[in-house]
């Protein structure tokens, strides 16, 4: 049976063996590339989704977002919309009803996507309210991932250029790792709640 905790300690995620994406990492940077992608990935019926925005450290300020991770459970597509934008492809990655998208935080993706080029999100879902059924209270991806696998994901590409000409290994890395997460999360909170292979121990609760 798993404990997972209602929140998990973010002093104990630190301590705990790194995870990260062992799959293909696959690059977009053309409309072509773009519509062959989409013509893949909607042969699978779930799609782990992540962004990654380049850091504005001016007050108020914020760049468009630059890439879009979409990841099966073997392969992550990263489209470099800072080079293509948001074609009509992805649009209809991203709006058609036959597989569904999973992810954290969507609301932002979204509003950010959004003012690339205007859609309308269908079949989602948004694994900070989805792990609510468990009884879990963390949102972040970290957090989360922490408390259902006992393994972190590293952070530290988070605040690096994604518009840059070339991404580094460890920033296709990084990308292709939250998008996946997303999936995997799914599929375990998922078996958690058909199995009910768990308990929930309230960290508030204890003494």
């Amino acid at each position: 049976m798993k404990t997972i905790y209602d929140k998990f300690d973010k002093k104990t995620v630190a301590t705990l063996p790194k995870d990260e994406f062992g799959g293909r990492v696959i690059v977009i940077q053309s409309v072509g590339e773009a519509r062959r992608a989409v013509d893949y990935l909607l042969r699978f019926p779930r799609l782990g989704i992540d962004t990654e925005t380049r850091p504005n450290f001016k007050p108020g300020a914020m760049n468009p977002v630059a890439l879009l991770q979409v990841a099966t459970p073997d392969t992550c597509f990263l489209f470099r919309l800072n080079l293509i934008g948001l074609p009509s492809c992805l649009v209809r990655l991203l709006t058609d009803s036959s597989s569904q998208r999973i992810g954290l935080s969507l609301h932002d993706d979204w509003s950010q996507l959004r003012r690339r080029a205007d859609f309308e999100p269908v079949n989602f879902v948004e694994l900070q309210d989805y792990v609510k059924q468990l009884g879990i209270e963390d949102m972040s991806l970290q957090k989360l991932y922490a408390n259902l696998f006992r393994r972190k994901i590293s952070k530290t590409q988070r605040l690096t250029n994604w518009e840059a000409d070339v991404l580094t290994e460890p920033q296709k890395r990084y990308a292709a790792t939250d998008a996946w997460a997303c999936l995997k999360m799914y599929d375990e909170i998922n078996r958690l709640l058909t199995t009910g292979d768990f308990k929930l121990v309230k960290v508030g609760a204890q003494s």
